[in-house]
């Protein structure tokens, strides 16, 4: 239950492995090229069959697993996009939600969500919570731009983790990349990280380099820079306010962690980045409690988290994302907080970004 499988497989994914880490990478190989031969053949019916949406489309998405900043971008990018007046949807897949063939859900309008984390998956609900416009799922993505576009009239939508949704014909693609951690040894699944090789870029917009930790660029990254600095957009990622849950809304609190103790818990591919940005907060994580990525907490994974902020006079932290599943257990009050996270740029980079997306 607890721990993360892709923790568990990443140290074969470094660029210079150990002598004793070979023969466990190298049976790895073989399956990367299966994969990579079937996203072949797969990109190559969807050239012929990719359908065009009735709106404009924005994808966000990645060349890699774990965590590169995809869903906070897709907030930034669609409240700036409505901020400049422009009426814009979300569209999401909805991992974990249950589907049928051509069921497109409406998870939110208006500020009103309609749709909890169990029938949306956490991600659309965790958006949800920050943006007012209209939020659909589908496992077509297109079956949720129609509903949208049905529902009223709208400029655009900004598809989340959409890179390799290639059956549907986009305007803009945007391609996140995690600057400290880079594109691993280069291999695709499973003997690397990558979810397509690295040419895929080429069909890029623009290329963001998503600046978490201030270290050092992560292997694969100077290549990606080096293929067209005129689609180079840098941003960062970083701690924002601590939310809390309330009855009606979450509320968005001071970011005052300094010297306080903590329960860290976090349902990521790959939490390392949060815990980090929350010792750099000066929090004394006492505890850290992690679980699979898209994780559904239960009443005993609650009990144990209670239990050990209790033995522990902590506080507990966790994501939005895994707020949206651990706000329906009780709590005492004032112990239950997720760390806020916003995306940053300067206004060069911004103003191109925005006026690439609404193509204005």
């Amino acid at each position: 239950m607890r721990g993360s499988s892709l923790r568990s497989v990443d140290r074969l994914w470094r660029k210079r492995l150990a002598w004793y880490q070979w023969p466990l990478w190298a049976p790895l190989a073989p399956a990367s090229a299966l994969y990579g031969a079937a996203l072949r053949c797969r990109a190559a019916w969807w050239r012929i069959a990719a359908r065009r949406a009735p709106l404009r489309t924005i994808a966000v998405g990645n060349l890699t697993v774990g965590g590169n900043g995809k869903t906070p971008f897709t907030l930034f990018l669609a409240s700036r996009l409505a901020a400049r007046g422009l009426r814009v949807g979300i569209v999401s897949r909805g991992y974990g939600a249950p589907h049928r063939a051509d069921d497109a859900r409406l998870i939110a309008d208006g500020g009103e969500v309609i749709l909890g984390p169990e029938e949306a998956g956490d991600e659309p609900v965790m958006m949800a919570k920050s943006f007012g416009g209209p939020i659909a799922i589908a496992r077509r993505r297109i079956d949720a731009i129609e509903l949208l576009a049905r529902r009223g009239p709208l400029d655009l939508v900004v598809l989340d983790d959409a890179y390799q949704h290639l059956r549907l014909r986009r305007d803009v693609d945007l391609l996140l990349v995690n600057a400290e951690r880079g594109l691993g040894n280069g291999w695709m699944l499973p003997a690397g990280p990558m979810r397509e090789r690295l040419g895929a870029a080429a069909r890029a917009s623009a290329v963001v380099l998503m600046i978490t930790e201030n270290g050092p660029a992560g292997p694969g990254v100077a290549e990606l820079a080096a293929g067209g600095r005129e689609r180079l957009i840098h941003a960062m990622l970083r701690p924002r306010a601590l939310v809390a849950p309330d009855a009606s809304a979450w509320r968005e609190l001071e970011l005052a962690l300094g010297g306080r103790r903590v329960v860290a818990v976090a349902g990521l591919a790959d939490p390392r980045s949060f815990l980090r940005m929350l010792r750099r907060l000066g929090a004394e994580v006492v505890s850290e409690l992690t679980y699979r990525d898209h994780y559904r907490y239960t009443e005993s994974d609650a009990k144990t988290i209670r239990e050990a902020a209790r033995a522990a006079a902590a506080v507990i932290v966790t994501t939005e994302k895994d707020l949206v599943k651990l706000e329906r257990f009780p709590f005492a009050p004032d112990s239950l907080y997720a760390l806020r996270l916003e995306v940053v740029m300067d206004e060069t980079d911004q103003a191109r970004l925005l006026t690439m997306a609404s193509g204005s």
